[in-house]
């Protein structure tokens, strides 16, 4: 059986000659995520804010949002937020937290039941104190902290320091530039979406390390191709794979987007767009800040020498036999 080929003949593109753009680019991206989480900020949801949510459901048609949203304006218990969720009878509800202990949270959500009526079925209502949310939102910076320094720790222990250098910093790019992405649009930032951002860092240096297991391959390979070259050509070596690898895992994330209801829409918007971010940051940053901290190529070719030894007949790596 024949593997699946989408490039058949190693490209010779020159992505050594864009990197100079990419990294002004990043460098503007990042920039620009940072000030919009500075001055806008995240629309962060009820898993960090605190409030209620209840999820209910008509029974008599598709739910009528504008007049739901016109009764509970006048219990004036805060601006409450209607949302769409998944078939066009039901809802979501998110009221903000009530001045006050459980009582009023409890007291705000049998407001909001005499004022719907029973024209309604409450499936689900779930009260998130503030307490929590800041808990969450420490130990949701902390995982995300920690996750990049054990990226940069493999990336350390399975090639050299320089490859981690370039695996951080392309995976911190990937992360910070999704943060700005919610803050530019306002999308709900929850708990599922922090799920999102850890999976976009795995994502990113699994496509990485890919591209630096052939740089590293090259450097035992062509011991004197200019190091500028062997970039460029690990690239292209790869890049087949790394077409195929997006295309399916877009493909799957398209699915959750459009069919995977409201409650995995900032789930999905956010590993669509890590995909991308991913993919380009693993191409025009990881690898081209290997040209500028340059890996130990006699380190790197003592090690080939001594898991594979050279054959003197043909002067290539012969490895020991199984």
């Amino acid at each position: 059986m024949r593997p699946l080929i989408v490039i058949r003949r190693t490209p010779k593109i020159d992505f050594m000659g864009w990197h100079k753009i990419g990294f002004a680019l990043s460098g503007l991206l990042t920039i620009g995520s940072i000030v919009l989480f500075l001055t806008v900020g995240l629309n962060y949801g009820i898993d960090f804010v605190g409030g209620t949510l209840i999820e209910v459901r008509s029974t008599t048609g598709p739910a009528n949002l504008a007049d739901m949203r016109q009764r509970l304006d006048a219990l004036h218990i805060g601006e409450p937020s209607l949302q769409g969720f998944g078939p066009p009878t039901d809802v979501l509800i998110r009221l903000p937290r009530q001045p006050g202990g459980d009582a009023e949270q409890e007291r705000a959500v049998q407001l909001v039941r005499q004022a719907l009526g029973s024209g309604v079925e409450y499936r689900r209502t779930e009260v998130v104190g503030p307490s929590v949310g800041s808990e969450l939102i420490r130990a949701g910076v902390i995982a995300t902290i920690l996750a990049l320094f054990a990226i940069a720790a493999y990336i350390w222990f399975r090639f050299e320091w320089q490859f981690g250098v370039g695996g951080m910093v392309s995976t911190l790019h990937d992360v910070i530039t999704t943060v700005g992405l919610f803050a530019l649009f306002q999308l709900e930032f929850n708990l599922t979406t922090l799920a999102a951002i850890l999976t976009i860092a795995g994502y990113s240096v699994n496509d990485t390390v890919v591209i630096y297991d052939r740089v590293r391959e090259s450097l035992r390979k062509y011991p004197r191709m200019p190091f500028r070259d062997l970039i460029n050509l690990a690239l292209n070596e790869t890049l087949s794979r790394t077409i195929l690898t997006v295309s399916t895992v877009a493909l799957a994330v398209l699915s959750l987007l459009f069919l995977g209801g409201q409650v995995l829409r900032g789930f999905s918007i956010a590993m669509l767009w890590g995909v991308v971010i991913g993919t380009y940051s693993s191409l025009f940053i990881a690898a081209p800040i290997l040209y500028y901290v340059r890996p130990n190529r006699a380190a790197i070719a003592r090690a080939s020498e001594w898991f594979f030894p050279t054959s003197p007949s043909r002067g290539r790596p012969r490895a020991f036999p199984i």
